[in-house]
């Protein structure tokens, strides 16, 4: 299956970087690029992409505006927002207006290709970086401090499972945890794989939040 996909930047030199990137997967083809908003929005509904890579700052139509747009237009459409920004109330408008993905410009090639296919598959992808800034978001938003963890959510996990949801929850990337807990980067994959195999979750922002909301997130034993 070839995914489709549509970059909308306003940087011309970014597009073309993207576009070389990603036309040497087998499995990519870049239908189209865009400049700004509105002709994101024009391009999308000509080609009906299967991922869009979208900026935020743009003249014109702003990334947050074409993404509530977007959603409404082509709602089956993986948007990724591709941006410098790093902030958490940025991070979490895009989720509301129906993005897919956040990640940031200083990606790395192999990760932004696998984001990528993560993303046309139906997964949620998130920057490392911005997981621990949506958590404290969410936490600020709630009105009442976590209640301990029940008996029955701690059995669910080891007691490395759960040192290891503690430190998503901080938005720790997999070399982080590894650093941290004196493991191996692969060990730590498969822990997290466990992770989300027992709690039914899929991607690793939504183990930080079940772990603020289930009294996950500082971990005690």
């Amino acid at each position: 299956m070839t995914i489709r996909i549509l970059v909308v930047d306003d940087h011309s030199l970014f597009r073309s970087g993207v576009r070389q990137l990603l036309q040497k997967q087998p499995d990519f083809a870049v239908v189209a690029e865009a400049a700004d908003g509105l002709e994101g929005i024009k391009r999308a509904k000509e080609h009906q992409p299967d991922v869009i890579l979208l900026d935020l700052n743009m003249p014109g139509l702003s990334g947050l505006e074409t993404m509530q747009l977007l959603a409404q237009d082509l709602p089956d459409c993986a948007v990724i927002i591709l941006t410098v920004s790093e902030e958490a109330a940025e991070l979490a408008q895009a989720l509301r207006n129906g993005a897919r993905g956040y990640l940031i410009k200083n990606i790395d090639a192999d990760a932004l290709v696998a984001a990528i296919r993560r993303a046309a598959s139906g997964e949620p992808v998130i920057a490392d970086s911005m997981t621990g800034k949506l958590v404290a978001q969410f936490r600020a938003q709630t009105t009442a401090p976590a209640a301990p963890a029940a008996p029955a959510e701690r059995e669910k996990l080891t007691p490395r499972e759960r040192e290891i949801v503690a430190c998503l929850a901080r938005g720790e990337s997999n070399k982080e945890i590894a650093r941290r807990l004196d493991l191996a980067e692969s060990t730590v994959k498969i822990h997290i794989q466990s992770v989300l195999r027992k709690l039914n979750l899929s991607s690793r922002v939504q183990v930080a939040v079940y772990a603020v909301e289930h009294g996950l997130a500082d971990h005690r034993d």
